[in-house]
């Protein structure tokens, strides 16, 4: 008996998604309706998004972390290159006229 209530709701929300149930309503506006279907649409995927973190946090899965990792490693790689490509970029400019006084130190001198 459950299972056929659990498949009505399940076709009511996925009812929402596809047809607007506000939209022949004597007292609103074509525009109201509008909005509240968005409304309505934007509640059914807070609570599917709600309903799947609950899962996530029941149950982890134990095949994220191993890809986490993966991911975490590419991205160190990533800032580790970004980093050499701007450090190259720096050392590439030309030194301004100035900057090195007779004695080599690299203050910056008051003109």
């Amino acid at each position: 008996m459950a299972s056929s209530s659990s498949g009505a709701s399940s076709s009511n929300t996925n009812d929402i998604l596809s047809v607007n149930p506000y939209e022949s309503h004597p007292s609103l506006k074509p525009i109201e309706a509008e909005v509240l279907w968005e409304y309505a649409k934007l509640a059914h995927h807070v609570k599917s998004l709600a309903q799947k973190t609950r899962e996530l946090h029941e149950e982890p899965d134990h095949t994220m972390l191993p890809r986490l990792r993966v991911l975490e490693k590419k991205m160190g790689l990533v800032l580790t290159l970004f980093k050499a490509s701007v450090w190259g970029v720096i050392n590439e400019q030309p030194v301004p006229e100035g900057y090195y006084n007779a004695s080599n130190d690299a203050t910056i001198q008051p003109h």
